[in-house]
């Protein structure tokens, strides 16, 4: 037990080093080959070891007294962009493929309680220009990543159980790109990746009866403090007169909450969940403007005991809208004028966040009566979101930018149960 536990945590750490482009937000939809099958829900049905991060209170959903869930996710985003040049001239990201790791563990002590570890890829964005001919990529590169490392308990006693998970967040986040400055020359700006460390929580709790389970969730925003990042690539702008100066280094994890429910009878489950995720409250994506986010999943499983279906869906509408961009006609020369246009140009170049609709597939098949696996499909379908950007003042014109994304990934998972 001891030695698997060992292999298990430093396969993680190693897969963590890889970079991830998320899909609420920068969220993951869902933790884990099930949950990601089912449309990403997890709040009020239970995915075994695997629910330590979404519902710590359905850890106790194992089905025997330890679990172990090794796996992950081969994520890869499609995204493109035209750069403001009325799709003359596209530029592809060259970040589309990424892997996520995760590795859970639940152990049941007693008929009351229950605990585990895990770590998790939770969260990234990122796109990669570097090598793009076209001027309005900004030949941008940017790359955050965020794994959580927790220790779910939970205390389970007549149908009800609540949980609680403690949690450490490691998070690393890169910004570079090139821009034109008011003498028309070609200047860079970047500092190298930097790398914080912070605690948050996730509390859960469950009810369970008859095949009917009702759950509900609290995570804690995560305060995130990334050196120079924010700084130094808005200070451009300051120095343009565009921002009144530069912004901070914080890029804060936002909380969440949320319900679920699930119904099960005669190896049939029906799952949907609703969470809100609260971006505008957190640092930094409050400062791009990014708007709170209601999230809608379904999940439907048929479960045949030694294999299993699942199906699903799930909506979040895109966190990035117009932040008050103006056109030469309302602004002119007035650069204090254009911070919305500056704020549209950092998420579409270098964060966009737009896709919206997931469809999942997936299954499980069991070897024996220890070892199964799980797989899981997510496709996201294209959205194309134009915006306008900071204009041409060379040639004294607006400028309209367009970013389109879609996204396909695969997750696998091992489980051991014994």
């Amino acid at each position: 037990m001891k030695k698997t536990i060992k292999l298990a945590l430093v396969a993680a750490l190693a897969l963590g080093a890889t970079s991830a482009f998320a899909t609420n937000g920068s969220n993951l939809i869902g933790t884990g080959a099930k949950s990601r099958a089912m449309g990403g829900t997890s709040i009020g049905t239970g995915h075994g070891a695997e629910s330590g991060l979404s519902n710590p209170a359905l850890i106790s959903s194992i089905k025997k007294d330890h679990e172990i869930s090794f796996g992950g996710t081969l994520f890869m985003p499609d995204v493109s962009t035209d750069g403001g040049s009325n799709g003359m001239m596209i530029a592809n990201s060259a970040a589309d493929m990424n892997v996520i790791p995760e590795v859970s563990i639940a152990t049941k002590v007693n008929d009351n309680f229950y605990w585990g570890i895990g770590m998790y890829g939770t969260a990234g964005m990122g796109v990669d220009y570097r090598d793009s001919t076209n001027p309005g990529s900004m030949n941008m590169v940017t790359n955050l990543q965020l794994m959580q490392f927790g220790v779910p308990l939970n205390f389970v006693a007549n149908g009800f159980s609540i949980g609680v998970t403690p949690i450490l967040q490691y998070g690393s986040l890169d910004m570079q790109y090139n821009y034109q400055d008011m003498m028309g020359n070609q200047q860079s700006s970047g500092s190298g990746v930097s790398q914080d460390l912070a605690f948050g929580y996730n509390l859960g709790v469950a009810y369970q009866v008859a095949g009917l389970t009702l759950g509900a969730i609290y995570k804690s925003q995560i305060d995130m403090d990334y050196s120079n990042q924010l700084s130094t690539a808005t200070s451009p702008f300051v120095s343009m007169g565009i921002f009144p100066g530069a912004m901070s280094n914080e890029l804060s994890t936002p909380a969440e909450m949320g319900v679920g429910v699930s119904y099960r009878i005669s190896g049939h489950t029906i799952a949907a969940d609703y969470k809100q995720i609260n971006w505008s409250d957190a640092e930094g994506y409050s400062d791009f403007q990014w708007e709170d986010q209601s999230v809608m999943a379904f999940g439907y499983e048929f479960d045949a005991k030694t294999w299993a279906l699942r199906l699903g869906y799930n909506y979040a509408s895109s966190p990035i809208s117009d932040a008050g961009a103006m056109d030469m006609s309302q602004a002119g020369m007035n650069m204090a004028m254009y911070g919305g246009n500056a704020i549209n140009t950092f998420n579409l170049a270098g964060f966009p966040a737009t896709i919206e609709s997931h469809i999942t597939l997936g299954g499980s098949y069991a070897f024996n009566d220890t070892t199964s696996i799980d797989l899981a499909y997510v496709y996201a379908p294209e959205t194309t979101t134009t915006l306008q950007t900071m204009p041409d003042m060379t040639n004294r014109r607006d400028v309209q930018t367009t970013v389109t994304h879609s996204q396909s990934s695969v997750s696998f998972q091992l489980n051991y149960a014994f």
